[in-house]
């Protein structure tokens, strides 16, 4: 059955609107007719089964039929990951691919060793949004990951969500020795390793610094990787 996202703002008790681009997409590309059936999510949770009720250039009425599971349940682990921000479409694949692990929320960083400089990040929110709800429309999850707005990584280390797991190629322990949690953010460096004054300061912060061994990775691999890892130890991927 064909997928398709709505806010929550476009339902009511008994309808649902889809937006323009949800419409082109419903009508012109899987020409869908008055009278099938669909499902819509809202991004929150929440799924529907719903039959087309009409569709005009601009947008799409439909019927809420009932209510139903979606595919991928959330997991278990409210995993966000901090991963400094990558140059070209590496980070993209991370984005994707944090969906489909059910990451909660991306945090993009800037690091000392950060190449993606400051104007350049900010066009590529929208984008990585974009590519975080096609994922969600694809592998069946009902809760849209969020995307923060760009942080440095001091601020990040000097918030007070915790606990965090800083994974650094040195200066770390094993993981095997960090225990069970429910709420986990994981920060990932860049391609060029973490400086020493960072980990220092993440060291005073008492963020856990974990050190994998056994493997080089590039940095889009070792975020992806840290979140599979994370979902198998502490949440439902197992």
């Amino acid at each position: 059955m064909h997928r398709f996202y709505s806010p929550p703002s476009n339902f009511s008790d008994r309808s649902v609107a889809l937006d323009a681009a949800e419409t082109r997409h419903l009508r012109d590309v899987l020409r869908l007719k008055i009278g099938e059936t669909v499902t819509v999510f809202d991004g929150a949770g929440n799924e529907f089964i719903c039959k087309i009720v009409r569709t005009t250039k601009t947008g799409a009425e439909l019927e809420i039929v009932q209510k139903t599971t979606p595919a991928a349940p959330e997991s278990t682990l409210k995993l966000t990951l901090a991963a400094v921000m990558l140059k070209g479409e590496k980070y993209d694949l991370v984005v994707q691919k944090a969906v489909e692990l059910g990451v909660v929320k991306i945090v993009p960083l800037w690091s000392m060793r950060c190449d993606v400089r400051s104007k350049d990040s900010a066009k590529r929110i929208d984008r990585w949004r974009k590519i975080g709800l096609d994922a969600a429309k694809q592998t069946g999850r009902a809760t849209l990951m969020e995307i923060d707005d760009p942080l440095t990584f001091i601020d990040l280390i000097g918030r007070d969500e915790k606990p965090s797991i800083m994974f650094s190629e040195r200066g770390g322990r094993p993981f095997e020795a960090t225990g069970p949690v429910r709420r986990l953010t994981a920060i990932v460096g860049p391609e060029g390793g973490w400086d020493d004054s960072e980990i220092d300061a993440a060291k005073a912060e008492g963020i856990d610094i974990v050190t994998l061994g056994g493997r080089i990775l590039r940095a889009e691999t070792a975020a992806i990787a840290i979140a599979a890892i994370l979902q198998h130890r502490f949440g439902d991927l197992n």
